[in-house]
Order: structure tokens, then C-alpha cells, then sequence
């Protein structure tokens, strides 16, 4: 499956996480882009991201597993250390095994501080899947692009400072791109629609480099 028929298939994907509804797929992730590449652009890297961000959504469709939406959207957390008080619905982490297990309810748990994000074990979802597709077809988006993909539904991350003491000096590269790109994929939303066909060729050609 191409990129772009990958897009077009998440027109067919709804997000119950994701309050606003009533647009295709396709035109957020297009408005995120266009947003980034009229205030960036010579960044052509991050309007690709932009693109491809939400990819893994897929994995909510009958032929790619049917997952549920609990296993691909909404906010992703670290696992095998303490849950920070700023995860989402903090209070049902409770009711998890892990909560109370002596080797994982420290604030480090089973890592060292300084350890890197890619050193911790993240809740599944969206985000590692399309990070997981790009790492195995080669992908050659720079470095901040793939931590983007991977930690951009992180929220207690990059809205809370949570989890920070895992960081290295790549990760906090890393994570100054995604700040920059989160504005663009929350607020760039608008009734005023893309006009695909005119902005096709511009993405192909960056899929295709």
C-alpha cells in the first residue's frame, strides 16, 4: 500500500478520542501540513510528518486487526515504572497490576535516569505502530520527524513535564520539534477545506524523496 492510499483509507477511520468529528481523515492531516508549510517552509520534512502522523490509526480497520480504540488512540504512558499523577484518568491506573508491583511503582522502575525515551517501553497505539512501519521501510525522515510520529499522543510528556528524567540530549532535540509541531496538529483544524487534488503532487513528491 502506497502512502497516499494509506491516507485516503483513513477516511474510513473514526476517532472517539478526537472531538472534532465531522471531518475526513484526510483533511486534518492535510491542514496540519499546510498549516506547517505556509509557517515553515523550507521544513519539507516536517510537512510530511504532518502527513503521515496519524497513519497508524489504521490498525482500527477490519484489515489490520480490528484493534479497539482503547489499544490505538488517545494518550500514550510509559510502562514498567511509576504512572504519574498527570496520566489522563489517573485514577483507573489504579485497578492495574503494575500499580502496586514493588519492581514497577517507583518513579524509575526497571530504568535509569538518562536512559532515553527509545530505552522505555511505551502503551501501544497509534503512535509506535506508524514509527514501527517507518523504521522498517527505511524511512529517511531525520531524527525529531520519527520522534514526532512516536511521542506526538505522549501528553503527560510534553503538556505536563512528566516523565523527564528519562530524557537524553537527543531526546530533548527531539522533543523541541515536537512542542513546535503540536500547535499545528491541535489548532489548525477549520472548516475551510484543502483542496486535494491541487496539493497532491506537492506531498507525492515528498513521499517520493
Amino acid at each position: 500500500m502506497s502512502i497516499w492510499e494509506c491516507c485516503e483509507l483513513l477516511n474510513s477511520v473514526v476517532d472517539d478520542s478526537d472531538p472534532d468529528l465531522d471531518e475526513p481523515q484526510i483533511q486534518h492531516l492535510l491542514q496540519s501540513a499546510e498549516a506547517i508549510r505556509k509557517d515553515h517552509p523550507e521544513q519539507d520534512w516536517m510537512h510530511l510528518t504532518a502527513l503521515i502522523h496519524d497513519l497508524g490509526k489504521i490498525l482500527l480497520l477490519p484489515q489490520f486487526g480490528a484493534l479497539p480504540q482503547w489499544a490505538v488512540v488517545g494518550d500514550t504512558f510509559p510502562v514498567g515504572c511509576a504512572f504519574d499523577k498527570s496520566n489522563i484518568h489517573y485514577k483507573y491506573f489504579e485497578q492495574n497490576p503494575d500499580f502496586n508491583d514493588p519492581k514497577y511503582n517507583t518513579k524509575n522502575g526497571v530504568y535509569e535516569e538518562g536512559c532515553g525515551l527509545d530505552k522505555v517501553m511505551m502503551s501501544w497505539g497509534h503512535d509506535d505502530y506508524m514509527y514501527m512501519v517507518c523504521q522498517a521501510n527505511g524511512c529517511t525522515l531525520p531524527p525529531p520527524a520519527l520522534f514526532i510520529i512516536r511521542y506526538h499522543s505522549f501528553y503527560p510528556l510534553h503538556r505536563e513535564g512528566a516523565y523527564k528524567q528519562f530524557m537524553n540530549e537527543s531526546d530533548h532535540e527531539g522533543l523541541k520539534w515536537l512542542n513546535a509541531f503540536n500547535k499545528y496538529d491541535l489548532y489548525s483544524k477549520s472548516k475551510v477545506k484543502v483542496d486535494i487534488e491541487q496539493v497532491k503532487p506537492y506531498y507525492m513528491s515528498l513521499i517520493d524523496k
